[in-house]
């Protein structure tokens, strides 16, 4: 039990409810704190226990943080304690099918890629697929893998299951980065060969219809969210890590820090783009990131993509659209009106001028201009 003196004293920690694991918050009644508490999405009353209980995830700290403030301390050494113990159980459970070097292999190359500066998603995905390609081959241990196993498994499990390309090229280059870092083993990482790349056009708007989704609300947070995805060309999460700090409006630029690839880059800041931020800037009033939560966190993911899909609801569109196809259209719209390639590579942020190139093959102007021969025959 808490002790009377500590009344705005709330100590966190994490216990099992109907077979799910949650966060549980253990306090003294006070009516604040439980009308803030009750207010977290996820919220629940244990009627067993007495107490609320939360969501297991790290936004839901950040929410209890900000929510709170200086009002109640807040008492999550127990909690992380638990959550580390947590994560060990559920990591040993994952490796459980694995023997023991193979096991200490993976963990050396997961640290590897992490000092190496690659993205979280990027360390997720090999690791993904590494442990599902070496567990495929248990009790085998890696060193006796050979190329020869790699393309039965991309037969057997991959082919066989209707995998995509793209998956399959991700697994031949994380098992190709896994040997690198291996030694003494039978694995001869010159004979993998990934697959053929498909090679698919993006999908593109025309101006109208990008006019018509982002004319589809009226909520001026979800239009200036698209309205500046469209404009700049920028990927999801170059839009949702912008900071104020980041807009120059003296310069009429924006900076791009550490986007793909770990590079900067500045893109466009047009009057229309300006005045639309500013306005929304008097009403919502953001602290640090250009476009924040409800409780002042980093704006989500999942939340950005909702806002497109409820517009494209409303305009019947029946393309298939996402973020990035807004990032695909303003390429091929700067194309289309006569800007020289080398500049939309700039404002992409692409590596090379083959990746931009690909908008030379759906830009339909160029194409529809062209006179068939059909045209001259006299029918």
């Amino acid at each position: 039990m808490i002790n009377k003196q500590y009344q705005n004293f709330i100590k966190f920690s994490l216990n099992d409810h109907d077979g799910q694991m949650r966060i549980f918050a253990e306090f003294e009644y006070n009516k604040d704190l439980n009308h803030i508490i009750k207010q977290i999405p996820g919220a629940k009353w244990s009627f067993t226990k007495k107490q609320w209980h939360l969501n297991l995830n790290k936004q839901v700290i950040t929410l209890l943080k900000v929510k709170f403030g200086t009002l109640a301390t807040l008492d999550f050494s127990l909690l992380e304690k638990q959550w580390k113990e947590l994560d060990a159980k559920q990591k040993e459970e994952k490796f459980s099918d694995i023997e023991t070097e193979t096991v200490k292999a993976i963990d050396y190359f997961k640290l590897w890629m992490e000092q190496k500066r690659y993205s979280p998603q990027t360390v997720k995905n090999y690791i993904g697929q590494l442990v599902q390609f070496l567990s495929y081959y248990q009790p085998k241990s890696f060193k006796e893998l050979t190329a020869e196993d790699v393309e039965r498994y991309n037969h057997e499990v991959i082919i066989k299951n209707g995998f995509s390309v793209s998956f399959q090229r991700g697994l031949v280059g994380a098992v190709k980065l896994f040997y690198m870092q291996c030694q003494k083993t039978r694995m001869d990482i010159t004979k993998l060969q990934r697959p053929f790349k498909e090679n698919t056009l993006p999908e593109v708007l025309s101006k109208e219809e990008v006019q018509k989704i982002i004319g589809a609300t009226n909520n001026l947070k979800h239009k200036s969210l698209l309205s500046l995805t469209y404009a700049c060309g920028l990927r999801r999460g170059e839009v949702l890590n912008l900071k104020l700090k980041n807009l120059d409006s003296q310069r009429k630029l924006i900076h791009i820090t550490q986007a793909k690839g770990k590079k900067d880059r500045y893109v466009t800041f047009s009057l229309k783009l300006r005045n639309l931020l500013v306005e929304y800037y008097k009403l919502y009033k953001p602290k640090v990131y250009l476009f924040e939560g409800q409780y002042g966190q980093q704006y989500g993911a999942r939340s950005f993509e909702l806002v497109l899909m409820h517009c494209l609801e409303k305009t019947g569109i029946k393309k298939k659209v996402t973020l990035h196809t807004l990032r695909h259209s303003f390429a091929t719209h700067l194309l289309e009106s006569g800007t020289d390639i080398r500049y939309i590579q700039e404002l992409l942020g692409h590596n090379s001028p083959k990746t931009t190139m690909i908008y030379t093959h759906v830009s339909s102007k160029k194409i529809s201009e062209i006179n068939s021969p059909f045209d001259d025959l006299e029918l």
